[in-house]
């Protein structure tokens, strides 16, 4: 079976117009070879985002799909060519991003069909390939482990330091999170491209401000007796959660001779 990127380049050569369908994964449509838009069932598409930013209803925006389309859209002041141009641009990179990895599908094609914003803006195939390799390699310099983008987002209870700055898409994924909701859960809620997330997530988990996955607890062994399967319990702390007591310490000459000095008052009160 060819890769997603080998049939697009296909259609492209032929000036394929169309609609190809990954699967349940998303939609790729074409006008005269060029891509005009992708949706991915992962990421929010032109119309979450702007129904979560207060910009239309989805009530307007489905009698938009079946009279006028993007003419209308324009006609009726929603938002300018230059707004709807940059949500289009940010949902397409968005689909292509977590579509075109896609394997183990049969895409189909259905000749003709077109996605009701219509044929206004084009996208290369090979562009789209740079975009999302760049993209890729991003997130792997803030954080190389791709982990946290599918677990859900677990704020840290406390700092690991004295302080920490948050841009405006990282204070809404921890204002967001519940501890169940995983980066493209909050990315559909907020409204957001899905990617954006996923960079808000790597730059918390690298700040260390993110709870580590947890691992499932070992499996029993049913052949031992009951009272040797059961759990050794840690010594109890007072029932405390919260951070440890004192300052962070590292390495520094500094924090050793402060862990002396506590180490010396110690003894004395002893």
């Amino acid at each position: 079976m060819a890769p997603l990127d080998t049939l697009l380049a296909g259609l492209a050569r032929e000036r394929s117009t169309g609609a190809l369908l990954v699967g349940r994964a998303g939609t790729v449509f074409l006008d005269e070879g060029r891509v005009t838009y992708m949706e991915c069932v992962q990421t929010p598409g032109v119309e979450r985002l702007l129904t979560a930013r207060g910009r239309s209803t989805e009530a307007t925006l489905r009698g938009m799909q079946a009279d006028g389309g993007c003419e209308r859209l324009l006609a009726e002041g929603v938002l300018t060519l230059g707004e709807l141009q940059y949500c289009v641009l940010g949902a397409v990179l968005d689909a292509a991003f977590f579509l075109l990895p896609v394997g183990g599908t049969r895409p189909k094609f259905r000749p003709g069909e077109r996605h009701w914003l219509g044929g206004r803006w084009y996208f290369e195939v090979s562009g789209l390939l740079r975009e999302c390799a760049r993209r890729r390699a991003q997130l792997a310099r803030i954080w190389p482990s791709a982990e946290v983008d599918t677990a859900p987002v677990r704020p840290a209870p406390w700092l690991t330091g004295q302080g920490v700055t948050l841009g405006r898409v990282e204070w809404e994924v921890v204002a967001r999170a519940d501890h169940k909701a995983t980066p493209l859960d909050l990315a559909r809620q907020l409204g957001r491209s899905g990617y954006s997330i996923l960079l808000a997530v790597r730059r918390l988990a690298a700040a260390g401000l993110l709870v580590p996955r947890e691992e499932p607890a070992p499996a029993e062994d049913p052949r031992l007796p009951k009272r040797s399967r059961q759990a050794v319990k840690a010594p109890s702390t007072g029932g405390s959660t919260g951070p440890p007591l004192g300052p962070a310490v590292t390495a520094d000459p500094t924090d050793l001779a402060l862990l002396l000095r506590l180490k010396k008052a110690l003894e004395e009160l002893a």
